[in-house]
């Protein structure tokens, strides 16, 4: 696979990361913001290839882990109706909410289904006409227009069962307000290349700016990866603070104009509460008022009684660049994919879900932790 092995190249890779060892002359700590390139990272053990002065910290880039406790809890609460076929992506499901999670909702008799695309929750609401189709529409940029899509079409067709239950983050607000924490040590940040090619990356460089930290937009390889890490470190070391694309086979500077028209036209920005890291004013989406009907938290207004116990997850501090998934006591012991304490450990995009599962020295601790 031509387009996929020429950036897994490891001649291609030692030689980047020669490069960035011979400009690195000071400490220097860079976040990835996207949790599949954290996944990258840890699974070609990227940090390996670098300097012991360039530390890489995980940032919020997972929408399953950040999701608020308290829509999850709705989530559980609407596919727990008995006239609901509730749609979700597949790593939802044993995202812990208060008492339960949406496999327990399914294992006890609801119809919870795994889709790919909110189109096949739209196609089910065709095929069902007397059951309410709810899909759990959460992401970042990246998936937000293809669900503005389906509401999109849902009015057009005037499925009165569809509705979707909306979890929307928006990157750049989080970035500044991970840059305006008082303890915040992030000098540089490696951003999505996904969400850049739907929105640009014009909205990045008033950030850059701010708070004097360069951002590299890149792609999900390893050698994307450390090509953006290069171009942080060569600013940095030349004490610059701009925006540079890395990824220009997939981004321009002002993004997919027709995605972003598709946004505009269906929701609206909001102020979102992110799990782990606080409530963060214009970070997130919501339906415009046109559009309500296909709101599932209006249609619903189910009551949840959501707890927000200590369970000894850390991921507010993972997710904020303050600690690694290794740092945790739970790490592997009470926390593992099958009985986690926190959506990072069983989502895709997920920080402890990357280290559980490619890190040898972390798999091998969790291992012996069985016996």
């Amino acid at each position: 696979m031509k387009y996929l092995h020429e950036y897994r190249e490891r001649d291609s890779i030692t030689k980047i990361a020669a490069k960035i060892a011979g400009i690195t002359t000071r400490p220097w700590t860079i976040m990835e913001v996207c949790g599949g390139q954290t996944h990258a990272i840890v699974k070609f053990g990227l940090q390996q290839f670098l300097p012991p002065e360039i530390e890489l910290v995980h940032g919020p880039g997972c929408p399953v882990c950040v999701t608020s406790l308290e829509t999850i809890d709705q989530a559980i609460a609407i596919a727990a109706q008995p006239n609901v076929i509730f749609c979700s992506f597949g790593d939802m499901l044993r995202v812990p909410g208060s008492e339960r999670d949406l496999l327990a909702v399914k294992a006890a008799g609801g119809d919870v289904r795994t889709v790919y695309s909110p189109l096949h929750a739209l196609k089910l609401a065709e095929q069902n006409p007397h059951r309410e189709v709810v899909f759990f529409g959460i992401g970042f940029e990246t998936t937000a227009p293809a669900n503005a899509m389906a509401v999109f079409l849902a009015a057009k067709k005037k499925l009165s069962n569809f509705s979707i239950l909306v979890s929307h983050f928006l990157v750049p607000p989080a970035i500044e307000a991970i840059c305006s924490a008082p303890d915040s040590r992030i000098q540089g940040f490696l951003a999505a290349g996904h969400v850049c090619a739907i929105m640009g990356y014009a909205q990045y460089l008033p950030l850059a700016e701010k708070f004097r930290v360069p951002i590299a937009v890149t792609g999900f390889e390893p050698l994307d990866i450390l090509e953006g890490i290069m171009m942080c470190v060569r600013q940095l070391e030349l004490g610059r603070c701009g925006v540079e694309n890395q990824y220009v086979r997939a981004v321009r500077r002002r993004g997919n104009r027709e995605a972003q028209a598709m946004l505009d036209r269906v929701f609206e920005i909001t102020e979102q509460k992110w799990r782990g890291v606080g409530t963060i004013a214009a970070s997130g989406l919501q339906l415009q008022e046109a559009f309500a009907q296909f709101d599932a938290a209006r249609k619903f207004r189910l009551t949840t009684n959501t707890r927000a116990g200590d369970s000894g997850c850390i991921s507010g501090q993972i997710m904020r660049g303050q600690k690694k998934p290794c740092d945790c006591p739970h790490f592997g012991n009470r926390c593992r994919p099958e009985q986690p304490l926190g959506a990072p450990m069983v989502s895709s995009e997920g920080a402890c879900a990357a280290y559980y599962r490619y890190d040898k020295r972390y798999s091998d601790r969790t291992t012996a932790d069985e016996h």
